[in-house]
């Protein structure tokens, strides 16, 4: 049960068949649970008053004795994290520090049997454990014998004798293509590979043939590859509880495609499409929101009557015919490339359209470029949409990540500056029409853009931004942690604390110069406080030269949004006017 004023999960558990509440266990700030014997045992860690995970408890369903205390860590620099392996044989404790991780199998079940060190390496590392008849698979970044990787791979070991010295890679390095992410079911291991821009979806049976001695490459496993549609940007694994079940569920992203869920039959890899969003009228090629649709009734676009069947070609529901996706790969200042993707509409992209850019470039996280229908109505008025794949976010490994992070945060904003006057300069968007959007560290992004080059965008949108990085950074009123000083740098250290002022949004407003319309909007529930969006917003007003023509406007809420669909539209909408309002009318 969640507490919102706490921001804590109480842990209480229901038989199903009386529908009543069980006395035992009740648990105060859980973090997660794993459930083990066969589910008559529940293993799970509780927080201290500081969020830290650092207990780890099983409880004997039904029974009236004390929930065990497993383990304990009284080290504030150590965080524990359980979770069982998808076939429910095992439960993985991963427990990081600042210093090292360590992973340790539980037997599931005998969750209060010897622990067993299967892993160790350096902090800050990702790893998942999973298991298939008697062999551990270990999924994970971390270094290869003191040597950083740039992106996942994968390792195996036999499960009656683990150990950190047990592992063995499963594919040969291949250049150019990397593991984002693997899968496992009962029959299969289905991968995520991303080669440059271009994503890819196998499938490899399980177990591997004891005829191939691995590591070996992963053609030697005959993958089989699952269809896709054009311009994939994101592949997401679904849940797939089912262990034992050769159908398994993906959520398929494209710029120029809704999210389709799907389920892939791995045994013959043939597919079915469980939930996707229809822009196109019943029965026809129409799209909703064209101005012929209500003249269309059940006719294609030229008269002719469309059954069911002739529509098989868009199967993917795609919507490449209306709109185009192209891809450039932009110089930065320092001559790094970086790939910039654009969506526009074939019927009304002409010469000097307006467009908007987006970007993120923290945390290594890959950049939204999914379909999303609020931007059909930019696309409509003959907007371009832009995204730029700056240096500090995800997609092409873990150097590109660290080349927009701390000490080098610079780089993403000089590669966000540069796909701007790409575009302008190619005469994809018409000079003075170019706006910029971002949210959250996606908001630092664009406010320090428009502090180095306010002369480049007409208007920007930044949404919850993190704007005052230098204070907040050396005066953490917010829960910060660690992972935001990796990612932004920390300030005691003299050069990472000039690094930092250098880039902060709010200590670099260029003073008695012309800055675009910006809408800024914040909550007084949300991570980054409410403050600093309002001193950013006060500051320019101050500093800049004033434009009724540009405003900058400063939109707070009370409410969650997230929280709302209603409350999502309509700030959507209201972005969306601000930005055709201060654009389409120069």
């Amino acid at each position: 049960m969640y507490d919102k004023d706490k921001d804590s999960f109480t842990l209480m558990i229901r038989d199903l068949v009386t529908g009543t509440l069980c006395d035992k266990p009740r648990a105060d700030r859980v973090s997660n649970i794993s459930w083990a014997m066969d589910g008559k045992a529940l293993v799970y860690i509780v927080t201290n008053e500081d969020r830290r995970p650092y207990r780890l408890f099983c409880s004997i369903i039904g029974s009236n004795k004390d929930d065990i205390l497993m383990l304990e860590e009284p080290d504030e620099n150590i965080y524990l994290n359980i979770r069982h392996t998808k076939d429910f044989r095992f439960i993985t404790l991963n427990v990081f520090s600042d210093t090292h991780s360590k992973v340790y199998l539980i037997r599931a079940s005998d969750p209060l049997s010897r622990m067993t060190l299967v892993w160790e390496g350096e902090s800050q590392v990702h790893c998942i454990v999973e298991h298939h008849h008697g062999h551990l698979y270990l999924f994970t970044d971390a270094a290869r014998e003191g040597v950083c990787v740039n992106s996942h791979y994968l390792m195996q070991c036999d499960v009656e004798s683990p150990g950190p010295k047990s592992w063995k890679n499963v594919f040969l390095e291949e250049p150019g293509i990397i593991l984002e992410d693997v899968d496992f079911c009962n029959t299969h291991m289905v991968l995520i590979l991303r080669q440059g821009r271009k994503l890819r979806l196998c499938s490899v049976n399980l177990p591997l043939p004891e005829n191939i001695q691995v590591p070996a490459h992963l053609s030697d496993f005959h993958p089989l590859d699952l269809p896709l549609p054009d311009h994939v940007c994101q592949i997401l694994s679904g849940p797939n509880y089912d262990y034992y079940s050769s159908t398994m569920r993906f959520t398929i992203s494209s710029p120029v495609m809704p999210d389709a869920v799907v389920d892939y039959n791995l045994l013959n890899g043939k597919w079915q499409i469980v939930q996707q969003q229809n822009m196109l009228h019943e029965r026809t090629k129409v799209l909703y929101g064209n101005a012929f649709a209500s003249s269309a009734g059940k006719l294609s676009s030229d008269g002719a009557d469309l059954s069911s069947e002739d529509l098989g070609d868009c199967d993917w529901n795609e919507l490449s015919e209306y709109y185009a996706c192209e891809y450039y790969d932009v110089p930065s200042k320092d001559g790094v490339l970086v790939p910039l993707t654009l969506v526009y509409s074939r019927k009304h992209k002409q010469e000097g359209n307006p467009g908007l850019l987006h970007g993120h470039g923290a945390y290594g996280e890959i950049l939204d470029k999914r379909w999303r229908s609020e931007l059909k109505s930019l696309l409509d008025r003959g907007w371009v949409i832009a995204y730029a794949d700056v240096r500090g976010g995800g997609g092409y490994g873990k150097e590109w990540h660290w080349d927009g992070a701390r000490t080098k945060k610079m780089n993403s904003i000089y590669d966000f500056v540069s796909c701007g006057e790409f575009l302008l300069e190619k005469g994809i968007i018409q000079e003075n029409k170019l706006a910029g959007w971002g949210y959250s560290a996606g908001g630092l992004l664009v406010a320090s853009a428009i502090n180095t080059r306010p002369d480049l965008f007409r208007a920007a949108v930044l949404k919850v931004p993190f704007l005052d990085v230098c204070n907040t950074l050396l005066h953490p009123i917010l829960p910060l942690t660690a992972i935001d000083y990796e990612e932004f740098g920390f300030p005691v250290d003299h050069e990472e604390f000039l690094s930092i002022k250098k880039y902060s949004p709010y200590d670099n407003i260029q003073k008695d110069v012309p800055y675009p319309a910006v809408f800024v909007t914040s909550s007084f529930n949300t991570r980054f406080g409410v403050w600093e969006a309002a001193k950013w917003v006060a500051k320019v007003r101050e500093l800049t030269q004033y434009d009724p023509e540009r405003p900058v406007i400063l939109n707070l809420t009370t409410d969650v949004v997230e929280e709302s669909k209603y409350l999502e539209t309509k700030e959507l909408a209201t972005e969306t006017a601000f930005l055709i309002k201060m654009v389409n009318n120069t």
